[in-house]
């Protein structure tokens, strides 16, 4: 796993380089909407307008942290599907409701991807 793992959208990675790289991600996108404001939902009295619109104000580091982690999610999810020799067009699957979260998650997290080159790359298990 290296920098180019979560900034570039060519060529392919194995499972374990994929799970690796979501943990990663995901560890560090916690600790940051920790730090900014990721709690400022909780204990919202929801009877309180003012205080509710106060917590919202308070969510805008959240959506900017997302933002930042979309493109390196985007380009592990595109290695994955590549390795399926399958186009990173298909983490668009995600937006079908709960069927495509689901289908996400087997294909790039339990099935081995394609043996040998396909027209992604060559295959990252090949010489281990």
């Amino acid at each position: 796993m290296n920098l180019q793992t979560f900034t570039s959208f060519e060529g392919r990675i194995p499972r374990m380089t994929f799970w690796l790289s979501v943990i990663v991600l995901w560890i560090i996108e916690m600790v940051l909407f920790t730090l900014f404001g990721g709690m400022s939902m909780m204990n919202v009295d929801p009877n309180d307008p003012a205080a509710a619109q106060a917590a919202l104000s308070g969510m805008w580091p959240i959506w900017i942290i997302g933002l930042i982690f979309l493109w390196p999610a985007l380009a592990i999810y595109a290695k994955r599907w590549h390795d399926r020799d399958k186009s990173g067009w298909w983490s668009l699957i995600v937006l079908v409701p709960i069927i495509g979260s689901i289908w996400l998650l087997i294909e790039l997290g339990f099935l081995r991807g394609t043996d040998g080159a396909n027209r992604f790359g060559p295959d990252p298990l090949a010489g281990r």
